[in-house]
């Protein structure tokens, strides 16, 4: 196979990145210290309001930390003050410039995969935050082009995948890589990854005709 235009994730595909939100979410919720709900029971109501607030203002950690300060509203046990916020903004700071770390071997796939096939980033997220990570990456280069959407969805795929019979999603996320790329009729590679974002599991449909499973990014040197 030559020249096949591959779409590919960013975050927990290319390099670490849920695990920083799940260990921000243990500060906040150590810092919230609710006297009747334990952490699981924070995170249920903290759930609630990305449910909502994701659709109507995307994702990245500034909308995490708007996230945050609503659910500290709603649960803190006291009167809110400027050093409880302050210290949700310190998380956002952290989350934004916390130092990249780069999936193992995806360097050198994506090295491999640029002189023989045309490479897009897809990713969802907030554009300047994606466009900062990928920079202080390195990856710049292995890509033809990038992709920063609010969403994920069978319509981007559709559009992404016009006229283009042959196209792969590469990806991490079920229900934002793999699903509605195959729902649009291109073809997946799914890669789990052990801390995917829980409200980004789904079953996939193992079997598929159009889908490939690996269980590591190097692996995609055997798939094309």
């Amino acid at each position: 196979m030559t020249g096949l235009p591959l779409f590919v994730d960013a975050d927990d595909t290319l390099w670490e990145n849920n695990v920083f939100f799940e260990c921000a979410f243990d500060r906040f919720a150590g810092y919230l210290a609710h006297s009747t709900l334990d952490a699981a029971g924070v995170r249920a109501e903290f759930d609630e309001i990305e449910h909502v607030n994701n659709r109507l203002h995307g994702y990245g950690s500034k909308n995490f930390a708007r996230n945050l300060k609503q659910c500290f509203e709603k649960l803190c046990q006291r009167p809110a003050g400027e050093a409880d916020f302050a210290f949700i903004d310190e998380i956002e700071h952290d989350l934004l410039h916390h130092p990249m770390e780069l999936i193992e071997g995806v360097d050198e796939t994506l090295a491999y995969l640029n002189e023989r096939h045309h490479l897009t980033l897809c990713t969802k997220g907030a554009p300047e935050e994606q466009r900062a990570k990928l920079e202080r990456s390195g990856l710049t280069g292995f890509f033809h082009h990038v992709e920063i959407v609010k969403e994920k969805d069978v319509a981007l795929y559709q559009r992404l995948g016009a006229g283009k019979p042959q196209a792969w999603m590469v990806g991490n996320s079920p229900k934002s890589d793999i699903n509605p790329a195959l729902a649009a009729g291109l073809s997946a590679v799914y890669i789990p990854h052990a801390h995917t974002w829980h409200l980004e599991h789904e079953d996939v449909p193992h079997g598929h005709e159009k889908l490939v499973v690996i269980d590591r990014f190097e692996r995609l040197r055997e798939v094309f």
